[in-house]
């Protein structure tokens, strides 16, 4: 019992060690990409942390099995290296005992990989797919930054000179837009206003911005004709409260959407999400005796070749993810022979490794 504790201790020590330097590459690279679109006006800076929370699932999935696979590698190379693993042998800790052992945190890691992949992660890209939608289709002032032009699409520019501490009004408003005229063409539409705030229908939900003391001026390209409008208040539609259905595909269904659907492509996805949690106890298998190194070879004697095992399992299932969702692979046989190659390689490793260590 206190191996086993000593073992499995050793094995989360190290793949936490690890999978902390995974994910400060991982979410540096998101971050820098969100914060990138909150400098162009795209995102407000307040919902970075919101996007990358939900973001985190998705980044354990990925980190976990890798992390998990290398801690074998350093955690058991290390004790190899200082005769523990000998020791252990010689008291009567069988290569199958430490197989065993060995199995119980990868068991655990495997539930932690199946609730992100089954669950988490898509209910996460889901939300931050709603959140981004929202923001980019919406001109809100939480997107707004004083002193700049931004586009926030459907061509349309705005410009405010500056907002009032709780970010309620706006002044000194600049808004150029593209419409269609009465008679169908093309027109720019340039309106600026002293001021302006941001209200809501509560009837249709429609979304306005007012705005005050200001003209509009609507230009048809290529005419030496305007229409210019003076007022005192004028509302200016943003969007509509709109919560309806939206197209997704299948990385952001739910599991059993998934199932329910039943082509190509959701279950192409179904089957990377189960083969998530599937991969830890085949590399197990192959980290075990990979592990086993020479004191003069040094513990990073076989981490490289190991590395690429693990390149080529996660390679090989991305290419039949591929393939199921265009139809080329069928998804009853889909990503299963793949693990079975590697469930097979695992166990003649382990077996050829009690071979030559004796059991």
């Amino acid at each position: 019992m206190i191996v086993s504790r000593y073992l499995t201790r050793e094995i989360l020590l190290t793949m936490s060690a690890v999978a902390g330097v995974l994910l400060l590459v991982i979410m540096g690279s998101r971050f820098i990409r969100y914060f990138t679109d909150a400098a162009q006006g795209e995102l407000p800076l307040s919902a970075l942390g919101t996007l990358m929370l939900f973001h985190m699932p998705s980044f354990l999935e990925l980190v976990l099995p890798l992390s998990f696979f290398l801690a074998i590698l350093l955690a058991y190379g290390q004790l190899y290296l200082n005769s523990e693993i000998t020791v252990l042998v010689a008291c009567g800790i069988s290569p199958n005992r430490l197989l065993q052992v060995t199995l119980l945190p990868a068991a655990l890691i495997a539930v932690l990989v199946g609730l992100c992949s089954l669950w988490l992660t898509p209910a996460g890209a889901a939300h931050n797919e709603r959140l981004i939608d929202e923001q980019q289709s919406q001109l809100d002032f939480s997107l707004l930054t004083p002193g700049r032009f931004q586009d926030f699409g459907n061509d349309r520019t705005a410009y405010t000179q500056s907002l009032n501490d709780d970010r309620s009004r706006m002044q000194n408003v600049f808004i150029s837009e593209r419409q269609t005229g009465g008679n169908g063409s093309p027109q720019q539409v340039v309106t600026r206003a002293e001021g302006g705030y941001q209200t809501t229908d509560p009837d249709t939900g429609s979304r306005y911005l007012v705005l005050e003391n200001g003209q509009r001026y609507s230009v048809e390209p290529g005419s030496p004709v305007a229409e210019r409008l003076k007022f005192g208040s004028y509302g200016v539609r943003l969007a509509t409260d709109d919560t309806g259905e939206v197209d997704v595909d299948s990385e952001l269904m739910s599991t059993p959407e998934l199932i329910a659907d039943g082509d190509d492509e959701s279950m192409a996805q179904l089957q990377w999400r189960i083969s998530m949690p599937l991969m830890i106890p085949i590399l197990t298998l192959l980290a075990l005796p990979l592990a086993r190194v020479n004191p003069r070879q040094g513990r990073f004697a076989k981490l490289l070749p190991a590395i690429f095992l693990h390149i080529s399992y996660l390679s090989l299932l991305l290419a039949a993810q591929d393939a199921i969702a265009r139809g080329s692979l069928p998804p009853s046989i889909g990503m299963w022979p793949i693990h079975l190659v590697y469930l097979a390689l695992g166990l003649f490793l382990i077996r050829r490794d009690q071979a030559r260590g004796g059991r």
